[in-house]
């Protein structure tokens, strides 16, 4: 289905962006979705080879216990906009592996990839195995409110909660990948031209527009012009256009000008706002909106009281690595945490006392593409995990089963009146334990 659809795919996505890069969708969506599928194909006969347990041989001579996956049921999707191939066929490439049926609800700003999907599924999949539908009516309260077997969830926190309500309802299991406010922190040790290239390529990656993504960088005190610098060189050689198509636009006029909302109120209470595009005219109407660093920012300004999801980056500085540590946890626990450093003992000490969904160290973005390691969030960022065999585990009732030897001992022993054999074997046992 993706493979003889790949171009209508590319651009029904950019018609939902108004200007999506091409690039950006084939990398991040296409290629990351045909791993999933590609990895699952390859171990799916290991993930699903029932497990061998250990069992007690003195009180259960000759039973033995193993753990059988077995499918679900039918498992709930519910898509955000800023990823639609990605954060759907990747999860459904665990869910059909896990042998489950999927319903998967896209959401309103993917209006033309949904209206693709639901078209192009029945070619390819039974309607009682795969569907997908559109969300043009605000869907989302009534499709998380069915009674599905499993429901995964990406999106925000707040809507997150909403979902979580619903579901419990039913005691439907969730999955909630979420977001927050994931930190970078560039140590003294790390070369400071290496740290912008790396994080201003995450930043500007989808417009920023990814839950993942860097939601504010620590620098060693004083560092912040080299940064901003190199930061400002960078964009003027990546992006010599905003307009062009390599430059994601926010995703519809909500967005941008939320974005736009969040620039003023820090400007407006302090903070120093340096404009990278500042040489470029951006077109308002394609909504490509400019990068801002934004330094000396405050617990006060919206941007660091909510994840930003666009251009902009707060610059933060520190003087040692207990303000840094003390800093971060004194707020929820990001999805993904970033310490660029060299030094072994540095990267342990920071990804030790930080908790959080998961980490790249030395790189932005980058573990969330590995699909030999789990993804998910960790409190307000989210909870359970998928890609890989996390994901079929995640999908399946590992079904724990116990087979009773020739004999049993507990019914041989374990009868009443328990004051003489069957409190001296149980005494026995408690010996061999002790």
């Amino acid at each position: 289905m993706l493979k003889e659809n790949r171009n209508a795919l590319v651009e029904a996505i950019k018609l939902d962006y108004g200007c999506r890069s091409e690039f950006e969708t084939l990398f991040a969506e296409y290629f990351v979705a045909l791993e999933a599928i590609h990895d699952a194909i390859k171990n799916l006969k290991r993930w699903m080879q029932p497990q061998r347990r250990r069992i007690d041989a003195l009180l259960y001579p000759g039973a033995r216990n193993r753990v059988l996956p077995q499918p679900l049921g039918v498992v709930g999707v519910i898509v955000p906009w800023n990823f639609p191939l990605n954060l759907s066929f990747c999860p459904l490439a665990a869910i059909l592996a896990a042998g489950n049926r999927a319903l998967v609800k896209m959401s309103e700003n993917s209006s033309h990839l949904a209206e693709l999907l639901v078209r192009l599924t029945p070619q390819y999949f039974p309607e009682d195995k795969l569907r997908f539908f559109p969300d043009g009516g605000g869907y989302g309260p009534a499709f998380s409110a069915l009674p599905f077997d499993h429901l995964l969830f990406t999106g925000s926190g707040a809507t997150g909660r909403a979902v979580m309500a619903n579901a419990a309802r039913n005691l439907t299991p969730v999955t909630l990948e979420l977001g927050g406010k994931s930190p970078a922190i560039v140590a003294p040790d790390f070369p400071l031209k290496t740290a912008a290239e790396r994080i201003l390529w995450v930043k500007m990656f989808n417009a920023g527009q990814i839950c993942t993504n860097v939601d504010y960088v620590f620098l060693p005190q004083g560092r912040e012009p080299e940064f901003i610098a190199h930061c400002q060189r960078l964009f003027d050689e990546r992006y010599p256009d905003i307009n062009a198509t390599d430059y994601t636009a926010i995703i519809d006029e909500r967005a941008y000008r939320r974005l736009q909302d969040t620039l003023a109120d820090a400007g407006q209470k302090g903070a120093t706002l340096v404009n990278l595009a500042d040489k470029q005219h951006p077109q308002a109407e394609l909504r490509k909106f400019p990068p801002h660093l934004i330094l000396n920012p405050t617990e006060d300004m919206l941007l660091m009281q909510r994840e930003i999801f666009g251009p902009l980056l707060p610059i933060l500085t520190y003087r040692n690595k207990e303000e840094v540590v003390d800093y971060i946890n004194r707020h929820e626990r990001p999805l993904a945490l970033y310490p660029f450093t060299h030094k072994r003992e540095l990267q342990d000490f920071y990804i030790s006392h930080v908790m959080s969904g998961g980490v790249s160290v030395n790189e932005g973005l980058l573990h969330v593409g590995q699909h030999d390691l789990p993804f998910g969030g960790v409190g307000a960022s989210g909870m359970g995990h998928y890609h890989s065999r996390e994901g079929f585990n995640t999908f399946s009732k590992l079904r724990p089963i116990f087979y009773q030897g020739p004999f049993s001992a507990v019914q041989l022993l374990f009868q009443p009146p328990y004051a003489k054999r069957a409190l001296r074997f149980l005494n026995l046992l408690l010996r061999f334990k002790g």
